[in-house]
C-alpha cells in the first residue's frame, strides 16, 4: 500500500510547498484517485445546448463510465448509464444522434428518449414479479445543471452543485452572463492524447508563470501582427485566488481583445461599432465595473477536479480524464453567445483552433512541457516538485496559489477528509483580520 501521509510538504512558516513525484507516477495512487476523487466529487458532463432539439442525444465517458444524456420528447434533458437494464450491454452506441426510442441489439429491449422500458420481445416470458416501470434506463446517483453546465456524480452524498461550486460560481456567472441569448456549445471538439499525467494538465492551465518562457513563438507571432509582445507578457499579474473547495482561478488583462466587448486590432474595424454596442447593452445591464470583469478580463477557471474553462477570446472547455498515471485523454469544446456570428463568431472559433487546439501556439508547447515533466520523473533521484512561489505573499498570476489549492484539496480527498481550507495562509490570515 502507498503511504499517503507525507506525499504533501506544506510548511507556511518557510514558506515551502512541495509534491512528491509519485504522485504523478504510482498506479496505486491513480487507483485511489478514481475511489477517493472521482467517485466522491461532482464532475463536469456536458453543456444543455449540446442536446438542443427533443430526441438529441450524446454519449460520453466519465471517470471511466459509459454514459449518455438526451432531451427528452418532453423537453427535459436526461443522463442515463449507458447499460441495458436487461444484460448490460451499451444501449446508446453512436456518439450522437437524434432517435424517439433507443434499442438494445442485444435482445431488443426498447426504451423512449425518457428512459422508460416501453418495449420486451416475448414479455408474457416473465413471471408475475416482472415489473416492467421498475426496467426502466438508470441515471448516475446525483445529476444537476448550473447555468447550462451539467454535472453528475456516483455519490448519493455529496453536497448539493450549488454548495461544492463555492466561488467558482462567479466566474460561471461571469460567463454565461456575457450572452444575451444564452450560450451555446459549438458543434464539433478537439480531442487528443497528452503522454502526462492528469494533474499536470491541470497545474499548466492554471500556471502562468510557464507563459513567456515557454510560448515565445506565439509573443514573435502576435509581435508580427502589430501587437507590442511586451503588452501581452506584461498583462499576467492580477492577483489568483482560491476559489474553494480546490477550484481557483488565474486572471490577466485581455489584451487581445475580446469579442464579446473588446475590441482589438485583430478584429478589423467592421467590427468596431458592433463591439461597443455589445459593451453598451453589458453596462446597460451590468454597470461599468462588472463590464469590466466580463469584457477586459481573460481568465483560467478550475473548476475541481478536472474542468477548465479558458474565458479568453475564446470560450475554451476542457476535461480531462486519466488512462493510466501516465496517459490522459482530453477533450475540448468552443462554447459561444447563442446570438453571436459574423467576424466575431469566426475569430472566436480561429482562436480556438490556431491558440488553443491540439495544432495551435499554445497547446503543443504546453503539451511539450508537461511530457517532458513526465520523463523527467523517470530519471529519479529528485523526489519532490516545488510549488512554493508566492506562497508569502499576496499571489499574482504567476505565482503559484492557484496550484497549492487544487493540491491542498486533492491530498485532504485522498487522505479521506474531504474539503478543506485551501487558501495560503498569508490569505487567511487577511480574510480572518478583515472579519
Amino acid at each position: 500500500m502507498v503511504e499517503l501521509k507525507g506525499l504533501i510538504i506544506d510548511n507556511p512558516k518557510d514558506g515551502i510547498f512541495r509534491v512528491h513525484r509519485s504522485a504523478m507516477t504510482s498506479p496505486e495512487i491513480l487507483q485511489m484517485e478514481q475511489e477517493r476523487v472521482f467517485n466522491k466529487c461532482w464532475l463536469y458532463l456536458c453543456h444543455e445546448s449540446e442536446v438542443e432539439n427533443p430526441g438529441d442525444y450524446r454519449r460520453r465517458n466519465v471517470a471511466g463510465r459509459p454514459l449518455f444524456f438526451v432531451r427528452g420528447s418532453d423537453g427535459k434533458v436526461r443522463v442515463f448509464l449507458n447499460t441495458c437494464t436487461h444484460r448490460g450491454a451499451l444501449i446508446c452506441r453512436r456518439d450522437q444522434g437524434n432517435t424517439e426510442v433507443l434499442q438494445c441489439f442485444y435482445h431488443a429491449w426498447t426504451f423512449n428518449n425518457q428512459g422508460e422500458l416501453i418495449g420486451v420481445p416475448d414479455e408474457a416470458g416473465y413471471g408475475k414479479g416482472f415489473n416492467r416501470a421498475e426496467m426502466g434506463l438508470k441515471s448516475p446517483p446525483r445529476v444537476d445543471n448550473y447555468r447550462g453546465f451539467i454535472f453528475v456524480s456516483f455519490n448519493p452524498d455529496v453536497e448539493d452543485l450549488v454548495t461544492y461550486l463555492a466561488g467558482a460560481r462567479d466566474y460561471i456567472d461571469l460567463i454565461v452572463d456575457q450572452a444575451e441569448e444564452g450560450m451555446r456549445m459549438i458543434p464539433g471538439s478537439n480531442r487528443y492524447s497528452i503522454k502526462a499525467n492528469w494533474k499536470l494538465l491541470v497545474e499548466n492551465s492554471l500556471d502562468g508563470y510557464h507563459v513567456k518562457p515557454t510560448h515565445k513563438t506565439y509573443f514573435e507571432y502576435v509581435t508580427s501582427l502589430g501587437i507590442r509582445s511586451s503588452a501581452v507578457q506584461t498583462a499576467f499579474g492580477r492577483p489568483a485566488r482560491a476559489l474553494g473547495n480546490g477550484h481557483a482561478v488565474e486572471e490577466h488583462d485581455g489584451v487581445r481583445g475580446r469579442p464579446i466587448a473588446r475590441w482589438s486590432p485583430l478584429f478589423g474595424e467592421e467590427t468596431k461599432e458592433e463591439i461597443a454596442r455589445i459593451r453598451a447593452r453589458l453596462v446597460e445591464k451590468f454597470g461599468e465595473q462588472r463590464t469590466r470583469l466580463m469584457a477586459d478580463v481573460s481568465r483560467n477557471l478550475l473548476v475541481y477536479p478536472n474542468l477548465i474553462i479558458i474565458d479568453s477570446i475564446d470560450i475554451t472547455v476542457r476535461i480531462f480524464w486519466p488512462i493510466t498515471p501516465e496517459l490522459m485523454e482530453v477533450t475540448a469544446w468552443q462554447l459561444a453567445p447563442k446570438e453571436e456570428k459574423g467576424e466575431l463568431l469566426a475569430r472566436r472559433l480561429d482562436n480556438f483552433l490556431t491558440f488553443h487546439g491540439p495544432g495551435g501556439f499554445a497547446t503543443p508547447d504546453d503539451v511539450e512541457a508537461i511530457e517532458s515533466c513526465q520523463a523527467g520523473y523517470k530519471a529519479e533521484g529528485v523526489e519532490w516538485s516545488e510549488l512554493s512561489r508566492g506562497m508569502h505573499r499576496e499571489a499574482i498570476a504567476e505565482d503559484e496559489l492557484q496550484l497549492r489549492a487544487f493540491w491542498r484539496q486533492w491530498y485532504g480527498y485522498m487522505l479521506g477528509l474531504g474539503q478543506v481550507d485551501t487558501r495560503d495562509p498569508v490569505v487567511r490570515e487577511r480574510s480572518s483580520v478583515a472579519s
